[in-house]
């Protein structure tokens, strides 16, 4: 189910989605929130242009207000089954999307990509 050559595996490490050879991202580490969304201009085995055209990935601001959307119900439903308080719920699901922020953010590009971008072994440099 994860392995090389599956849309899933492209989302879930942040690799190119063509080739699945390398990292997108300059950066690895989502901690490092000044640099969680810096790309690469293009892949290295393959070629691919990330930015397919000029302000491609604003389309995952979309993907992104869905993610946020199902955690924060997750995150309501999970919090409200221990404290019945609406005001625990919420500053809850406030926290959780504030920590998830960077998460979210490499996951919706990695998303939006992968919808145009099929996986191809044969296009290596």
């Amino acid at each position: 189910m994860l392995k090389k050559g599956s849309k899933l595996y492209s989302i879930l490490t942040g690799t190119c989605p063509q080739c699945h050879n390398e990292s997108m991202y300059v950066d690895q580490n989502l901690l490092n929130v000044k640099n969680v969304i810096k790309m690469k201009e293009s892949c290295s085995s393959c070629g691919l242009k990330y930015q397919i055209e000029p302000s491609f990935f604003y389309g995952a601001m979309y993907v992104s207000y869905a993610l946020n959307v199902a955690i924060g119900i997750i995150t309501f439903i999970i919090v409200f089954q221990f404290d019945r308080s609406l005001i625990t719920s919420f500053v809850s699901i406030f926290l959780v999307l504030i920590l998830s922020f960077p998460f979210v953010l490499r996951l919706s590009r990695n998303i939006y990509i992968n919808i145009f971008v099929k996986y191809n072994p044969k296009s290596l440099k």
